[in-house]
């Protein structure tokens, strides 16, 4: 017994400190790719609660106070809410705490590089203290996060236009004919693409002896919007190009796609949920991965100063994105400027979590005061039409933008 005791203790003290070298060698690098990792594991855990977590939340009094015990689904999409909830209030606080950072010998800038064993107890608390909300604050949350998710899906058409842009100002910069072949083959297959998913969506969304119009007008009106893009974009004046066109139609499309799949589970129009009506691992499983993906990317970017992240005068302009490796010399220049905006870097977290909260749910409420789960219903579609709309402007903006303005630089 006396020694298994003292196994067990020195397993413990090996298991602590093993947390605090991790901890301490994530100041050392990058915050970058901790903030990351949290963000992650979020999705872990509120994917497992979501499997699992149902049963003990039946038995909590303040959550499951309806005089009739509300269905299984109803527990699950309120378990990941909370965990959601919870990330995002530690996110959001920190991106409070970060407003007006703007060298690295601000103190603030230490707290946003290290604490990590601190801030990793602050998350678990943030999260636990969730459970112990009435389902009112729950409510609220699910109802923001619609209009969160919105404005996450933006900061994604962002990211998206800069990377389809950079992918073909490199290819154009090789010059040679193997290249310019293969932005062909890419946009022909995007529009390809485009056309056959199209298709698709009109034969699920337009059921014969259904009044589908508006799904029809959402359908043709996206359809348009590729054609005037391939139009504006080889327009001599522009001089755009057509790969970047290609993949927003393309992606214009899926967002379409998105939208038609979250309209309500008894409307006429919506043949997939004749089929299914629980979200889909592979749609589920594919948000998740882009979510993450999104979220990786924009904190990859944030050392760019061609990003949203960045501001024009950073001095870390044209370095390495993610500088694993810093040196002591670099370390000791406290009064460098930062080389993006820390609290905006937060607010992407706090809108990934609400985004993939609604992921998670399958745009589900998750409260009501009858405690039955509410449907998807018409705001999912509203949201992820409105992006839609909103990706085309921006994309339209960023190849009129430098005719009607040549004095400035995009």
């Amino acid at each position: 017994m006396w020694a298994a005791s003292c196994l067990a203790s020195c397993c413990a003290a090996c298991a602590c400190d093993a947390c605090r070298t991790v901890v301490s060698g994530i100041s050392r690098r990058s915050a970058r790719i901790a903030y990351c990792g949290l963000f992650a594991l979020s999705l872990f855990v509120a994917w497992i609660l979501r499997e699992v977590a149902a049963p003990l939340m039946e038995s909590i009094p303040w959550i499951n106070h309806f005089k009739q015990t509300p269905s299984r689904e109803w527990f699950e999409t309120d378990a990941v809410l909370r965990v959601s909830f919870g990330n995002f209030l530690f996110f959001t606080i920190l991106a409070t705490m970060m407003v007006g950072v703007k060298t690295q010998k601000d103190p603030r800038d230490g707290l946003h590089h290290g604490g990590w064993m601190m801030k990793i107890i602050c998350w678990c608390l943030m999260v636990i203290l969730t459970f112990f909300l009435p389902n009112e604050f729950i409510s609220f949350y699910e109802t923001i996060s619609k209009f969160g998710s919105g404005l996450f899906l933006l900061v994604q058409v962002v990211l998206l236009l800069d990377f389809v842009h950079g992918w073909n100002d490199k290819w154009v910069g090789f010059d040679e004919q193997f290249w310019y072949v293969a932005l062909f083959v890419v946009s022909l297959v995007c529009y390809v693409a485009t056309l056959v998913f199209s298709g698709v969506l009109f034969h699920f969304f337009t059921p014969s002896g259904q009044d589908c119009g508006i799904n029809t007008f959402f359908i043709t009106m996206t359809l348009l919007l590729a054609f005037v893009f391939a139009i504006v974009a080889l327009h001599p004046a522009v001089n755009g190009s057509i790969l970047p066109a290609s993949v927003i139609s393309l992606y214009c499309t899926y967002l379409c796609y998105s939208a038609l799949a979250s309209e309500p589970r008894d409307y006429a129009c919506n043949g997939l949920h004749k089929h299914s009506k629980a979200v889909s691992t592979g749609s589920l499983t594919l948000g998740l991965v882009t979510t993450v993906l999104s979220v990786v990317y924009s904190a990859v970017r944030a050392g760019s100063s061609a990003t949203v992240l960045s501001p024009p005068s950073s001095p870390r302009a044209g370095k390495p994105l993610l500088p694993l490796d810093v040196t002591e010399e670099e370390s000791n220049e406290k009064a460098k400027p930062v080389s993006y905006s820390y609290a905006f870097f937060h607010l992407i977290f706090s809108l990934a979590s609400m985004y993939s909260a609604m992921l998670l749910t399958g745009w589900s409420t998750s409260v009501g005061e009858s405690g039955k789960l509410v449907d998807v219903g018409w705001p999912s579609v509203w949201v992820r039409i409105v992006t839609c709309w909103a990706t085309a402007l921006l994309y339209l903006w960023s190849l009129v933008a430098p005719i009607m303005f040549p004095e400035r630089e995009f």
